[in-house]
């Protein structure tokens, strides 16, 4: 990918309250790039002619490539994509949000917002500063998609045509998780028109609390990681470290077994553990240290195959905990896509169907660990017959198929007939003339701040 390029920086004041910057990064080639200098919705294309969709995350677009990045790139080759993600809190006692389109044609959009502001203040703010965008982008129809449920503050006026919350987590469960988690999401419940679950189980739990909730468990770019079969060139940071190597790749937080982790690493000391990703919400002084433990911090979506490609054995060594329940993890079938063999503890979306077609080995204590690894390195399976069925069962899924049955979901409730064409005429005419006003610099005032 090139260096970041600011081809065009335009500033828009908002009767003093706060500016909207906007910017291309990497977005020569991006389906949006051509209705993006001014966001505004000409009708002069068929991105500007088609319902937009107005995400809501607690993650940010630049973390780790996942769920929310899979589908809403696919999103943006049909429809304009504007990723809101949380407040970015600083000294500066002036305001702005960040407009930034992006090589995938999805604009990620960063409010800034000064410290020691109430929950209040930092709502009203976070709502004017969305009016302000959906005028400047003169955005009258959209879809209003959730991925987490503490966002229903900043969004409750709005006048979607269709709601839906992919909810890939139980986020209730994670750690620091809001104490309202719980009653915001149920709250959510009751507006959604749609509700995606990130796998099985964790649909099976959610399924009695809405009408129209669907599984979509963990796809996979199949052509992405089938390249680690094929590449030899090993990255800087991890040719130097010996054989037998075994790798994870993910955030490393509160669901890594680190007591896993760390047996292994003794049990085995001529084998060397390669743990590539971000550490966040526990203290990196935690993490278990000795000799064959290598961590290599977060890497890119694009270096993945690279380091795959130089592992004999890939790793899920998730603790069997509450913020495990429902996980499905996005690695799992990528680890098969590189046609690496992969140990996983019990977490239930791998157990069903990975373990149970033998295409993962089901491992908890350390001695079972090693011994299933032991076993992958050896090769004492037939490895012909397993890459056959791997194949077999990663061509029934892709990132391409499962944007496919959520669209046709999310059509289906957009072409309702229930739907009165009079109701649809109402707020989009609502909106137009809210819109009106607010392209007029009629915005919301700043709050007021605290001392």
């Amino acid at each position: 990918m090139s260096q970041p390029k600011n081809l065009i920086k335009n500033s828009v004041s908002n009767g003093g309250a706060w500016e909207i910057q906007f910017s291309i990064k990497d977005a020569l080639e991006s389906p949006s790039a051509s209705a993006f200098p001014t966001l505004q919705s000409d009708g002069s294309d068929s991105l500007s002619n088609t319902p937009a969709l107005i995400c809501l995350s607690h993650l940010r677009w630049d973390f780790v490539y996942q769920r929310p990045q899979h589908l809403l790139s696919r999103c943006a080759k049909q429809r304009r994509v504007f990723f809101i993600e949380e407040p970015i809190f600083s000294s500066d006692p002036s305001w702005r949000l960040d407009v930034s389109l992006r090589e995938s044609g999805v604009s990620v959009v960063v409010p800034y917002l000064s410290e020691g502001m109430s929950e209040e203040e930092i709502i009203a703010a976070q709502k004017g500063m969305l009016d302000d965008l959906l005028a400047q982008a003169q955005i009258r129809e959209y879809i209003l998609w959730y991925y987490t449920p503490m966002a229903i503050a900043i969004a409750d006026h709005l006048d979607p045509l269709v709601v839906v919350y992919d909810c890939m987590d139980e986020l209730s469960a994670f750690k620091g998780a809001p104490p309202v988690m719980i009653e915001r999401e149920a709250e959510l419940f009751k507006r959604a028109d749609l509700v995606f679950t990130g796998g099985q189980s964790l649909y099976e739990a959610k399924r009695n609390q809405h009408p129209n909730a669907h599984a979509f468990p963990s796809s996979i770019e199949r052509a992405h990681f089938a390249q680690a079969k094929t590449l030899t060139e090993e990255p800087a940071d991890q040719k130097n470290i010996p054989h037998p190597r075994l790798g994870f790749y993910g955030v490393i937080d509160e669901r890594m077994d680190l007591e896993l982790l760390s047996g292994m690493a003794q049990a085995r000391p001529d084998w060397h553990l390669v743990i590539i990703g971000p550490v966040v919400k526990i203290d990196p002084k935690e993490l278990p240290q000795h000799p064959n433990l290598h961590y290599l911090g977060g890497k890119s979506y694009q270096e993945l195959p690279a380091y795959l490609a130089g592992w004999d054995v890939a790793l899920l060594p998730f603790a069997r905990n509450e913020s495990t329940r429902f996980i499905s993890p996005t690695k799992t079938p990528e680890y098969l896509a590189a046609g690496k063999p992969v140990v996983s503890t019990s977490i239930r979306d791998v157990v069903r169907p990975y373990g149970e077609m033998g295409l993962v080995q089901i491992a908890d204590t350390v001695a079972d660990f090693v011994a299933a690894a032991e076993a992958a390195i050896e090769q004492n399976y037939d490895r012909s017959a397993w890459l056959s069925q791997v194949d077999a069962f990663l061509a029934q899924n892709s990132w391409d198929s499962t944007w496919a049955r959520m669209m046709q979901l999310i059509e289906g409730v957009m072409n309702d007939t229930s739907v009165s064409q009079e109701l649809r005429d109402r707020v989009a005419k609502t909106s137009a003339s809210q819109m009106d006003e607010r392209a007029g610099v009629t915005s919301v005032n700043k709050p007021q701040q605290t001392s």
